[in-house]
């Protein structure tokens, strides 16, 4: 039976050569995946009452990402006792404020192509970028899979993506995910995975598939699939890790997709997304104009190294308008140094832009950086429902790092092209 990328990890998963759409089977876990938020304060007094570990401490990954660092007693309080737990249970893949959950993962070489992952956060599906099925489980699933190493999944339908054409300069993974939950809206996963595939995402490095992967929440999708190649293999040698056979790791030609959806990109424009939901997004030049409070470049969508060179090619020499507040948080410890040794933090310092620590802070509204009554902010980020970054009737609108970045010089929201343009023009 021909099958897809995801059918055949399930399969080996489940110690099956097979399985079919809709079938319910056990799996076991290669890797779980928690952070201080839904972690150990969640999971551990409920392993306690069990009277049970952890299953295989070598295939648990624990991040601190969402509270740190501190800005009260509560926040410092989870941390503590996420160490202590981390400590307790031998957790040495633990990442104590090394960055954000969702990129720490593959930065430290821990995904592979096959691999059957599970993590205590949405955007899991981030992982599916590198060919392996990873998708969010909840505390109480978690704590079953910490238990004993296993889970339940029905096997889902796979819905096939596929990005043809060439991005034109300035736009970005980002703006083709928003065009794609305005185009689809975010049940267009249905809960099932979806697979993005074509000559528009073979194009791209592994932080920007990343991106498409992590989105894939926003569609609805349970998992965001996309097949390993030779960019996938190298990215996880030069993270340190073994990416196996990814030949093994392929959808069959005559595999069953529950639909297609062919996305050429090649006249794809910026887009952004007001308001509300990802899915209210439409071309930037519809909302040209709408003057901003904050700009934000943050969270595991936006702020990985490729993300803050698209901002910084826009900065560079320019300066962000009077009274805009520029924020900057890296997506890791790793990137910060990245950018930092390539000159990329100095052109967003110079800039005006504040760099603020690694974590998820003002993405998820627990730190520095969340907004006040009314304000208006364009970020980065993956979300912008109701009162996520703030205060209820702030409002918030999503957008690439050049997008983001063209806002903070302007005080406006605008097309990141025309700086674009103007610096080829400088550059001859």
């Amino acid at each position: 039976m021909a099958a897809t990328l995801a059918q055949k990890i399930i399969a080996r998963a489940a110690g099956r050569d097979q399985v079919a759409v809709g079938e319910i089977v056990t799996c076991a876990v290669d890797l779980a995946m928690l952070h201080d938020l839904s972690g150990p304060r969640r999971i551990g007094p409920v392993l306690e009452r069990l009277g049970t570990g952890v299953w295989d401490a070598s295939k648990v990954v624990l991040v601190t990402d969402h509270l740190v660092p501190a800005i009260d007693a509560a926040s410092a309080g989870v941390l503590a006792l996420t160490r202590k737990w981390a400590a307790e249970h031998k957790i040495e893949n633990f990442y104590d404020m090394q960055g954000i959950c969702h990129v720490v993962l593959p930065e430290r070489g821990h995904l592979k192509p096959g691999l059957f992952v599970v993590g205590g956060d949405s955007h899991s599906t981030t992982g599916g970028a590198f060919g392996c099925f990873m998708f969010g489980i909840g505390a109480t699933e978690m704590v079953a899979v910490l238990a004993t190493g296993e889970t339940w999944i029905k096997v889902p339908e796979t819905i096939l993506i596929n990005c043809s054409g060439k991005l034109a300069a300035g736009v970005s993974a980002k703006d083709m995910m928003l065009a794609l939950c305005a185009r689809l809206g975010m049940d267009g996963g249905q809960y099932q995975a979806v697979q993005f595939a074509g000559e528009a995402v073979t194009a791209m490095p592994m932080t920007e598939r990343m991106t498409l992967s992590n989105m894939a929440a926003e569609l609805g999708a349970q998992a965001g699939l996309i097949a390993a190649d030779e960019t996938t293999a190298r990215y996880i040698r030069e993270a340190g890790g073994d990416p196996g056979d990814i030949e093994r790791w392929q959808g069959d030609k005559d595999a069953e997709y529950r639909c297609t959806h062919e996305f050429d990109v090649s006249n794809l424009e910026p887009h952004v997304a007001l308001p509300g939901s990802p899915a209210n997004a439409r071309p930037v030049s519809t909302v040209q104009g709408t003057v901003i409070q904050q700009a934000y470049i943050g969270a595991c969508t936006g702020a990985k190294l490729v993300d803050l060179r698209m901002a910084a090619e826009v900065l560079k020499g320019r300066q962000v308008a009077t009274g805009i507040r520029l924020l900057v948080a890296p997506a890791s410890t790793r990137t910060t140094a990245a950018a930092a040794a390539d000159g990329t933090l100095q052109a967003l310092t110079e800039a005006g832009a504040i760099l603020m620590p690694t974590g998820c802070g003002a993405c998820a509204g627990l730190g520095a950086g969340i907004l006040a009554e009314e304000e208006v902010c364009i970020s980065t980020t993956a979300r912008n429902f109701k009162g996520r970054m703030g205060a209820a009737s702030s409002k918030v609108f999503l957008g690439s790092p050049y997008t983001v970045a063209a806002s903070a010089v302007s005080g406006a929201i605008c097309d990141p092209r025309e700086f674009l343009i103007q610096r080829c023009g400088e550059n001859g």
